[in-house]
């Protein structure tokens, strides 16, 4: 079946390359297995067209057959920064310094002009240390605190399927039933806790009554802006329950992902656990040293002077490591959904997600490290510029400069939308990707900029009140089979935060999906196929310009 299945893929005349023109370059018109005939040519066949040419068509779909490595330079220094980390790492182990946590128990000795230890406040220490954690681990809010949390963990795989499983037959009703409770539910808490807080005598003591009715108007404003969108976007929120809706079957038909993109993370997590023991064993590195302080003598701590360098070096990894690993999910989700898509039948292809796997990790792991680290910098300069901002530094000179940062910020999160998407179904290079899909989606009048944002700021709302019923509940149950008092609280906002972290993860891969669909659609257009007929139906509404709301239709949309 594995050689069957390469055999029909690479066959289809829908691949990126030809055999006969595989070291042509992407933009040029090939000759053989175009959708429709291809006009005459006046020049020179070796000369080729002019890629300026607006009457060329790229003739692009799922790269199925072998993909050469792309950005190599980038994949190189992203391992080296990982090599150091560990190397640097693995030497603070075992050059540590196992007396750093005891600078206390040592004195000075004025006879040998050194620090001596004293071994009696050491075992004190130790003894009222383990007491605390005994008394902490038996106390009952640990105990339903722990439970609860994990049972959440638990049910929060069923709820995810079965929030995609109604978003894909029943998107419209979903949104519109969920969609008062947006306004509901913030409007609930806040008089909740204005009333609990006026009765309780702790709390109206902590917090008096202005500052309470400052509180209850300030989340009032806030419910007011949330109705001001709902209503301001109203026109795009029938089209966008149709974007979710095809979304939620692409995503239905390739379940395989919720077991993928999770385990990616579990082992960021697991590479982050290894990089932050480093940084735990690097302060270790150094020695105990006696410090003069006005004729007085003091034990102190003194690091290495290359334990400074090495938490820079790790904290960089850590961030491009994080930046990485989310584009490489991108790719994983994109890459399988395009496979879907340009399957003629409605059958999942074989090994889909095995294939997106193996590129992302093998010919295009350079590509994902350079859209990683352009994520990584993009979000460094941008939290300096933010912390400029806040110290209010006068002067014209710096007011320019942050409109210039500001500017080209926005140029490279432009230029990175659908960079990874492109990437996944060619596996081009990144710049040549950036700039193919430009002008991919500028040949179709379709936007380069378009985000359906009314569709995550629905999925946001929808999981929004789904936590809060669900912390609601725990808060109901906890107040019947325990003694928490206030306390049970605390642990089903702890719930309610697991919960909504876990949605949250769900609907970003649903964003995906759907800016991985609109690349398909795009594509589709360009070539004039239409490979899934339910896509085009609804996408084909999406405006040209997202700053005309009369380049919506305007006949009702029918879900």
């Amino acid at each position: 079946m594995g050689s069957t299945e390469e055999d029909t893929t690479t066959s289809k005349p829908t691949s990126l390359y030809d055999a006969a023109s595989s070291t042509e370059p992407l933009l040029f018109k090939p000759t053989t297995g175009s959708a429709y005939p291809s006009p005459p040519i006046e020049e020179p066949p070796q000369s080729g067209p002019s890629e300026s040419d607006p009457t060329q068509s790229l003739q692009i779909s799922f790269n199925y057959g072998p993909r050469p490595f792309k950005d190599l330079p980038f994949l190189i220094l992203f391992l080296l920064f990982v090599l150091c980390t560990f190397a640097f790492g693995i030497f603070s182990i075992f050059h540590r310094n196992d007396n750093y946590s005891n600078v206390s128990a040592f004195t000075y000795d004025s006879n040998s002009t050194s620090c001596v230890q004293d071994t009696s406040f050491l075992s004190s220490q130790l003894w009222v240390s383990e007491t605390s954690f005994f008394a902490l681990s038996s106390s009952s809010l640990w105990t339903y605190l722990v439970w609860t949390l994990v049972i959440t963990s638990v049910l929060s795989v069923p709820i995810c399927l079965l929030l995609l499983l109604l978003l894909k037959h029943y998107t419209k009703q979903i949104v519109y039933v969920l969609l008062p409770f947006f306004i509901i539910m913030p409007v609930f808490f806040d008089v909740y806790w204005f009333v609990a807080c006026t009765l309780s005598s702790s709390c109206s003591d902590a917090f008096p009554l202005v500052y309470r009715i400052l509180v209850l108007i300030f989340i009032l404003l806030i419910v007011g802006v949330i109705v001001w969108i709902i209503v301001a976007n109203w026109h795009r929120i029938e089209l966008t329950v149709r974007i979710i809706g095809v979304a939620s079957d692409a995503l239905s038909r390739n379940l395989g992902l919720f077991l993928v993109i999770p385990l990616l993370t579990v082992g960021l997590l697991a590479y982050y656990a290894s990089i932050v023991v480093f940084l735990v064993f690097s302060r270790f590195n150094g020695k105990i040293v006696a410090k003069e302080s006005n004729g007085e003598y003091t034990c102190v701590w003194k690091q290495d002077s290359w334990v400074p360098a090495y938490f820079t070096l790790a904290i960089l990894t850590m961030l491009w490591s994080l930046t990485s690993m989310v584009e490489a999910q991108v790719y994983v989700t994109s890459g399988t959904i395009a496979q879907w898509y340009f399957s003629k039948d409605d059958t999942k292809p074989h090994r889909s997600i095995r294939r997106s796997l193996r590129n992302a990790f093998g010919p295009s792991s350079g590509t994902i490290c350079l859209s990683g680290l352009l994520v990584f910098v993009v979000r460094v300069v941008r939290a300096a510029v933010d912390s400029a901002r806040e110290e209010d530094v006068p002067g014209i000179v710096n007011l320019v400069l942050r409109c210039c940062v500001n500017a080209l910020m926005s140029a490279i999160d432009f230029l990175n939308k659908f960079t990874i998407n492109f990437a996944a179904i060619t596996g081009e290079a990144y710049c040549t990707s950036a700039r193919m899909t430009y002008e991919l989606l500028r040949r179709n009048l379709l936007s380069a900029v378009f985000v359906e944002t009314v569709s995550t700021r629905l999925l946001a709302g929808v999981i929004f009140v789904l936590s809060s019923v669900y912390a609601i509940a725990v808060c109901a149950i906890l107040k019947g089979v325990s003694d928490l008092g206030v306390n049970m609280y605390t642990v089903a906002a702890l719930a309610w935060v697991l919960l909504i972290l876990v949605l949250g993860f769900f609907v970003h891969v649903l964003d995906n999906v759907i800016d991985t669909v609109y690349i398909c659609y795009a594509i589709d257009k360009d070539r004039g196929e239409v490979y899934k007929h339910e896509v085009h139906d609804v996408y084909f509404q999406l405006p040209i310009s997202r700053n005309s709301r009369s380049s919506y239709p305007s006949r009702t949309l029918d879900v």
